[in-house]
């Protein structure tokens, strides 16, 4: 734009006729009509998950000058509760941002000043909560509608008044669980990602548990106006489907995932929609669901009108290492043979970029498939082969060696060359194993929800990724035999001891922020709050519920220090599976490799932001993003810290990011990966930013967590003077 004003400016000093002085004008005034027009209409900008804006007001000139603009404080949380998480895009309609706390409340706030016009409380003041990371926007002419979730329940409401719409469904609500494979009133499904919209249709994923027993994670598309669901396709096949004979004949019957819980893509023109498929269930072992196990981790293409199959690419067979397709596919187009041809980007968690032809799914660089190592558990067959592409090269580290093990001690570098050596490893797609395995991008790893920015003007994508290595340590569960001669206390420590202690710990401390600790809880959540959270699950948290049926009073028993007057158990369930299967669990699944004191086991970055030119598959820069500030050596460069929050780009040559745990939200000139601006924040800002214009002026905005003084967090906008 102000190049335009400064053409203009010099059209009227040369005294140019008036004609040309009048004709400068109109362009300038169409280019600020296209910047007016421009919102931030859909989760991730647009239906092609970009990320992108085509917004130049503020640039790389002037991003220094940003300040706060407003700041809404949500306000939805007790004081003295945990501090929320921030995972919400907002969207912008008209003027009115719309967003989502981290207790799934809906607001509808001025774009302009933050003042708000109406909130939603989807569980009508009964406790909520979970990862929630937007909303969805439909009209049809006066009627303007926002889609979202609520626990397992999508609600319609109305744009202007946050009102539910009675006429959609059943008053207002349609359930989750109806429609998926087992009785809708024992399971419970919860999107944490929103739909996309193709006409009068919303297309939903979801959220399942990645336990035995899991739900599969069927993709459904409803009607925007009545609630009515239109299709369904099956992720695991059923019998005479496509991809049916790649699991065991009746695998359809208990297998689970294979779920979209990040999002999806859309190309309207085409009516495609694109999926980014999770992990069978349970993630870290299978051997029930023997076989590729399609449509497992892999980008597939439907018909977004009919639900039917177009391609598939599978890009982790039989996975065995929770490695999910993180975030929705890029729609991008890149050069080939000197015309644009449109492409699917998809990023992964294991550090890859695989790049496809939208309409055929033929890949655009090669892809080799590799031999990788067999597997030493009982049962267990893994996959001989898994596909490698040969450009772009991997964005995360997939190698590492006691060269890479950090010394911050020298009891400490002791305890971590010790267990690195005492495990196995046979680096990327090492299976699990008894004796430990070590994992290497990891779960966290790679690429993650907040996935890919694409930049249309110069077909290069920019990922944020995490270096962050785990342990697997698998063990052999006999649950009925531990039972034996339990206590109620016992049994729910059993229970805690199989299946928490990765995330909470031995001494509940939790690993904050991403997973809370359980100490005091008994201060702060009712008994029957609790199991509820447990049964259904939310966030990084899959639901137990098949887990503690029938074991209520143990794991409330424990969790609540209620160890006194603990009569007798006899017996425990671990939840379902293929009848008759042997079941093991990964006891330190989502751990980090750590020593004694906490500190990283590998050396830095942890963390770093990668533009890579989708044209040629090379890399434009690599920089390290975030900075722990305690463990930065000497003279040395930042050292980069996990982050789940995804890039945004704009035409002002601007990335803008946050996500990183040293609380700040940064602004980098695409071209050289420069920081050019950066700002602390109240609290961890884990999610992906917006930018969008609103009478004549840029704003950027983003959620953020909370914090001890305002737990439930707030949204910040910023702009120009």
């Amino acid at each position: 734009m102000f190049e335009f004003l400064h053409y203009a400016l010099r059209f009227f000093q040369k005294n140019i006729s008036l004609a040309l002085a009048v004709a400068a004008f109109a362009v300038l005034v169409a280019y600020q009509t296209k910047d007016e027009d421009c919102t931030w209409a859909i989760y991730k900008a647009d239906a092609e998950s970009t990320s992108y804006a085509p917004l130049s007001q503020i640039n790389t000139t002037n991003v220094h000058q940003l300040q706060p603009a407003w700041t809404f404080a949500l306000n939805d949380m007790k004081a003295g509760s945990r501090a929320g998480n921030s995972e919400c895009n907002p969207i912008i309609i008209d003027g009115v941002m719309y967003a989502t706390s981290a207790k799934h409340l809906v607001y509808a706030v001025d774009a302009g000043t933050g003042r708000q016009i109406w909130a939603f409380d989807p569980f009508e003041g009964a406790e909520g909560g979970g990862v929630s990371r937007g909303v969805t926007y439909w009209e049809n002419g006066d009627d303007k509608r926002i889609l979202v979730t609520g626990g397992d329940v999508l609600f319609a409401l109305n744009a202007q008044t946050g009102q539910s719409i009675p006429t959609f469904s059943r008053d207002g609500k349609v359930s989750m669980n109806v429609g998926l494979r087992d009785d809708p009133e024992t399971i419970s499904v919860i999107p944490t990602s929103p739909g996309i919209v193709y006409k009068d249709l919303l297309i939903m994923g979801a959220e399942v548990s990645e336990l035995y027993g899991a739900q599969p994670g069927y993709i459904r598309a409803y009607n925007c106006v009545t609630g009515k669901l239109e299709w369904t396709f099956h992720t695991i096949p059923l019998p005479g489907e496509p991809g049916y004979e790649t699991w065991p004949k009746d695998a359809y019957k208990y297998a689970g995932g294979v779920n979209d819980w990040a999002g999806m893509s859309l190309d309207v023109k085409r009516g495609i929609v694109f999926l980014a498929l999770g992990s069978p269930s349970y993630d870290f072992y299978g051997a029930d669901r023997k076989g590729s196990n399609l449509y497992g981790n892999s980008v597939v293409a439907l018909h977004a009108a009919t639900g039917k199959y177009i391609w598939h690419y599978q890009l982790v067979h039989h996975d065995l290492w929770d490695y999910d397709l993180p975030a929705p596919p890029n729609l991008v187009t890149v050069q080939r043979d000197g015309k644009n041809l449109d492409a699917v980007a998809q990023v992964t968690k294991h550090g890859f970029v695989f790049v496809f032809n939208r309409e055929t799914g033929e890949p655009l660089f090669p892809i080799e498939e590799r031999k990788v190592p067999a597997s030493n558990i009982p049962g267990e067959e893994a996959w001989p082969t898994q596909p490698f592409p040969l450009k772009p090269k991997p964005f995360a580290r997939q190698w590492m060696t006691e060269e890479d093990l950090t010394h911050y001690s020298d009891a400490g570098r002791d305890s971590i060359v010790k267990k690195f050596r005492s495990m196995r490893y046979e680096g990327l797609f090492t299976p699990p194993d008894l004796k430990g395995t070590l994992m290497l991008p990891g779960t966290r790893g790679g690429a993650e929800w907040g996935g890919a920015a694409y930049d249309p003007t110069t077909s290069v994508l920019f990922v944020k990724s995490n270096d962050s290595p785990e342990i697997q340590s698998m063990k052999k569960v006999d649950a009925e035999k531990e039972a034996k001669d339990q206590t109620i206390f016992e049994q729910g420590k059993t229970i805690y001891m199989t299946y928490c202690v990765a995330c909470h710990g031995k001494d509940k401390n939790g690993d904050e922020p991403n997973y809370p600790s359980l100490v005091g809880l008994k201060n702060r959540m009712t008994r029957e709050a609790a199991l509820d959270k447990i049964k259904k699950g939310g966030g990084k948290m899959p639901a137990f519920a098949s887990v503690v049926k029938g074991k209520e009073k143990g794991i409330i028993a424990f969790l609540y220090e209620r160890e006194q007057n603990s009569s007798k158990v006899t017996k425990m369930e671990t939840g379902q599976t293929k009848a008759g299967a042997e079941k093991y669990l990964n006891l330190t699944a989502y751990g980090h490799f750590r020593d004694p004191d906490g500190n990283p086991a590998l050396r830095p970055p942890w963390g770093t932001l990668n533009a890579i030119n989708l044209t040629t598959g090379e890399y434009e820069w690599q920089i390290p993003l975030g900075n722990n500030a305690r463990l930065q050596a000497k003279d040395s460069p930042e050292t980069g810290q996990e982050g789940s929050a995804g890039p945004i780009v704009t035409a002002g040559g601007l990335i803008f990011i946050s996500g990183t745990n040293d609380k700040k939200l940064r602004a980098i000139n695409k071209q050289t990966g420069k920081v050019l601006w950066q700002t602390l924040l109240p609290g961890v800002a884990n999610a992906t930013a917006c930018t969008y214009m609103h009478q004549g002026k840029q704003y950027v905005a983003l959620s953020v967590g909370g914090n001890k003084g305002n737990p439930s967090g707030s949204i910040m906008a910023f702009k120009l003077p």
